[in-house]
């Protein structure tokens, strides 16, 4: 834990991170798919769903009604695991 007897520098990690473009722009196209599942009624605010891409934005997919889908928030974040633990790569 590198901050057990320090304060967490907020406004630093989101300087150097959660305030760069490209950041914005990927948390922009989360909040977008969960706003059109939630108009479609799929979801709801506090129920512990999460909103997946079928096909991933980083492999081509779009923030449209039909290539989202409802998974639960521990599925949607778990994925296989290799060995060394690190994350198997799609195929």
């Amino acid at each position: 834990m590198p901050y057990v007897n320090k304060p967490r520098p907020y406004k630093r990690e989101y300087e150097n991170y959660d305030g760069t473009e490209a950041v914005k722009k990927k948390r922009a196209q989360r909040n977008k798919a969960r706003r059109i599942m939630e108009r479609a009624g799929m979801v709801h605010k506090g129920d512990g769903k999460d909103v997946d891409h079928k096909t991933p934005l980083s492999r081509g997919g779009n923030t449209t009604r039909r290539n989202l889908r409802v998974k639960s928030a521990s599925d949607n974040r778990s994925f296989p695991r290799n060995p060394d633990h690190g994350v198997k790569r799609n195929k």
